[in-house]
This record gives structure tokens, sequence and C-alpha cells, in this order.
């Protein structure tokens, strides 16, 4: 059975933005569940742009661990929506936190999250790697490698891959259908950070870029992943 990593952007879940939305929760979940419903092993990785970014925080005089602890933070109270989202469709899911909560969350060890995998669950990876400096690019590079998920699903909003320059600016621009990380690497591209894909490039994991926001996509991706943007060593 296929195991995957979904990294959602804290923007998925969000209205306007910023917070949470109940109705933006109950569509995402929505199509985690047409995923669930196949084949695959799914955990999830949450940001927490909707609720604060670290790198702001620290233009703003404050120290960048605390603000990264905050962001932190951020994506728990994410996860718990989710799962809370996930449970009300019927599905089994568990958040494990990198940050020690035990009166709130599971702390998160390898052993109980691929025992939870393989019971059907869906493990939704909360709080980061647990440590400053890191983003949950990485946390996601860091969790499929530590499960054995060879592909990370990595939802945009509103973005359907990778381009050479802003389609949002640019109507020219171009999506590429396929980068390597070695690409990213030397050429900087804003697809993930750059210690995300030195540590997907090491383990052999596949990332596809795809626009979450099209109904169907993230069961599409699976079997196309030509509507997106593959990013591998090859």
């Amino acid at each position: 059975m296929e195991r995957i990593i979904l990294k959602l952007s804290g923007q998925a879940l969000s209205d306007n933005g910023t917070g949470i939305s109940a109705k933006k929760i109950e569509t995402v979940v929505k199509e985690i569940k047409e995923l669930a419903n196949t084949d695959v092993q799914i955990g999830i990785v949450c940001g927490a742009g909707n609720m604060w970014r670290g790198r702001d925080a620290e233009s703003n005089n404050m120290e960048r661990s605390l603000a990264d602890s905050i962001g932190m933070l951020g994506t728990i109270m994410n996860s718990l929506a989710v799962e809370n989202g996930l449970k009300n469709a019927g599905l089994k899911a568990i958040t494990l936190s990198a940050v020690p909560m035990p009166s709130l969350v599971k702390s998160y060890t390898r052993g109980d999250a691929v025992e939870y995998l393989e019971k059907g669950y869906i493990v939704i990876f909360a709080g980061g790697t647990g440590n400053p400096y890191f983003s949950t690019d990485t946390a996601a590079a860091l969790r499929a490698s530590e499960i054995g998920a060879k592909k990370i699903l990595m939802a945009k909003n509103g973005t359907d891959g990778v381009y050479d320059s802003d389609p949002r600016k640019n109507p020219n621009a171009k999506r590429y259908t396929h980068l390597t990380y070695q690409q990213i690497l030397n050429e900087k591209l804003e697809v993930m950070d750059l210690t995300a894909a030195s540590l997907c490039g090491d383990n052999d994991i596949d990332t596809v870029v795809f626009d979450m926001n099209k109904s169907g996509n993230i069961k599409k991706i699976m079997i196309d992943p030509s509507i997106g943007t593959i990013v591998s060593n090859k």
C-alpha cells in the first residue's frame, strides 16, 4: 500500500487568509476523504500561515526562535481542527505533535505514527519538526523520510504548479511539468525551502505541487501528476 504525505498550507484552512474556517475545513476534508477511499495511507502536515508567520515577526524585533515556536503552536491548532473535521466525516484520524502537549495532543514518535497508519488512521503531524529554524516544508520532508513515504503532495492555494515567474503578475509565465531537486537547489526556486529539497533528494522522495482549490484534485493528482509539477531526482 502506498504511503504519502499531504502538505496543507495554513491558508487552505481559511476563508480570507487568517483564522480557521469551518467551511474550508469541510471542503478540504471532503477532498481528503476521496483520497482515503483509495488504496493509500495518508499523513498530513499543516502549515500555520493563517495564524502566524515567524519571518514576519522576526522583522518586527521578535527573536527568531520565539517566533518559530509560536508558529509551531499554530500548526497544532490547525492540525486539531483538521482532525476534528476528518472524524466528523467518519474517518479515523489522530494528531501527533512534535511539541509535547500531553493534556491536548499525543506526542509524536515514529513507531506510533507507523502503527496508526497501518491501522487505517490518517495521521496529522503537528508542531513542525519540534525545533525553530525549520519550516513545515522541512517537517513534511522529515516525516516522509521517517515513515517511508515516497511522495509528498504539496497542495497550493490557487496555483497549479511551479512557474518560471509569478503567474499572478506575468500572464506569460511558464509552468514546469517536471523539475529536479538539483534545479531547485541550483536556481533557488521558491518551491520549498532548500533544506526540504535537500532532504527529499537525499531520500528519493517525489514532490508533486498542485492546486487544491479545484474539486477532485487531491485524488486526481495521484493518478495524473501532470496536472501539477513533479519534483524528483531525475
